[in-house]
């Protein structure tokens, strides 16, 4: 096979750029907060919202903004998302009062969802079939890097230029990103011969796949266990592990390089056997996190944690990205946004159950616990989805044998 058969296409790099740029939206309001409350007179619990409502906007944004434009070319849609995109993150910019913030992460998050099931689609487009998991691993890639470099350069300029610089900043990101989706994106490649005939009606026929709703169901529990876990791992580093509160970002750091090298292994990984990756790398997780909750109070195997944690946790993306699409492949766009709403729910559930035990008094591990517990039933699931396909696979086989039997 020549080199340039094995090169990458240019479109995956404007794929990662809108990711970066769309991570960075999502996560950098974290270390802006009290600046952002501050500047706006709120609380910082009222300040979290800009958080939580961008979670929900994009959970809805994924299925809601996807299923209204299955019928049009995909990159005239992925242009459109990322002018949505630029025009939230310019009205966070300008933002004058809370409400026109809050207004600016919204608009912002509904092109989160779609972009990513979407871009999903066309990343494996631009692909042979055998490279398509490794495809969707490098659009994902600028989300994991927004993670390990963005977040803490954003945080950066925030602190000592203003909030409202990083938001400008995310805005020209923003504008780069469009220029590279319109100029490196072929248009073949994104109107894929595989858009159902019957549009929105098509689309939708693709959930009557029992396969598709087993997938957004280990999509949920599988990437909620380390959401949940990773959620209040602040207060497990400096109230179990005894961090100083000045080396919590730096840790994160480390996280999020985990992130960045299992988002790109468990795409290639994925691209050998599907199903073995994702049955080892959640294997994986739930051990290491079990582990973690163990011996949280040992600053050297916490180190370790944080770096597994973070390689198995999105290790787990590029697979169950390319499940949903595998089973939803006459009809792939909608399934994919469905998939992305899946994650963020993963996010909120396991945000949920995490607090929960806190408030119970179970202490700052127990959101650790909870995870492998939401793992594990991601890995239950799973099986149990092997097991039915496989059993659909031989119950042809099972009558064909039958037929030839009697014919005999």
């Amino acid at each position: 096979m020549s080199a340039r058969s094995q090169s990458l296409p240019a479109g995956l790099l404007a794929l990662a750029i809108g990711a970066f740029g769309i991570g960075l939206t999502e996560f950098v309001i974290m270390g802006l907060l009290p600046e952002v409350a501050a500047d706006f007179a709120v609380t910082e619990p009222v300040a979290g919202w800009l958080i939580s409502g961008y979670a929900l906007s994009v959970a809805v944004g994924g299925v809601a903004l996807t299923a209204a434009v299955t019928r049009l070319p995909r990159k005239q849609v992925l242009l459109g998302l990322m002018v949505l995109f630029i025009v939230g993150n310019l009205l966070s910019a300008v933002a004058g009062s809370y409400p026109v913030m809050m207004a600016g992460r919204i608009v912002a998050a509904l092109c989160h969802g779609a972009f990513f099931g979407i871009g999903a689609v066309v990343a494996a487009g631009l692909v042979a079939p055998a490279r398509r998991a490794g495809a969707i691993a490098l659009m994902f890639a600028g989300l994991t890097i927004a993670n390990v470099l963005g977040v803490p350069f954003g945080t950066f300029l925030g602190q000592h230029f203003g909030w409202r610089s990083t938001f400008w900043a995310i805005t020209a990101i923003g504008v780069v990103a469009l220029a590279g989706l319109a100029l490196l994106i072929p248009g073949r490649a994104a109107a894929a011969p595989d858009q159902p005939a019957g549009g929105l009606r098509g689309e939708l026929r693709a959930f009557s796949h029992p396969q598709v709703w087993l997938s957004l169901a280990i999509t949920i529990l599988g990437y909620g266990g380390m959401f949940g876990a990773f959620t209040y791992i602040a207060y497990t580093l400096t109230e179990v592990s005894g961090f100083a509160t000045g080396t919590v970002p730096w840790l994160l750091v480390l996280f999020g390089v985990g992130l960045f090298a299992g988002n790109l292994l468990g795409g290639r990984a994925a691209d050998v056997s599907l199903s073995r990756t994702l049955v080892t790398v959640l294997a994986a997780l739930t051990v290491v996190l079990a582990a973690f909750a163990l011996t949280a109070d040992s600053q050297p195997l916490t180190i370790a944690a944080l770096l597994l944690m973070g390689g198995f946790g999105f290790a787990t993306v590029p697979p169950l990205q390319m499940r949903i699409m595998r089973y939803a492949h006459q009809a792939p766009t909608l399934a994919s946004g469905a998939n992305i709403a899946a994650f963020n729910l993963g996010n909120a559930l396991g945000a949920w159950i995490g607090g929960v035990t806190i408030a119970a008094g179970l202490g700052y591990t127990a959101p650790i616990w909870a995870g492998a517990a939401l793992t594990l039933a991601g890995l239950g699931v799973l099986l149990a989805a092997l097991r039915l396909a496989r059993r659909d696979r031989d119950r042809p086989a099972s009558l064909e044998r039958r037929v030839q039997a009697k014919v005999a």
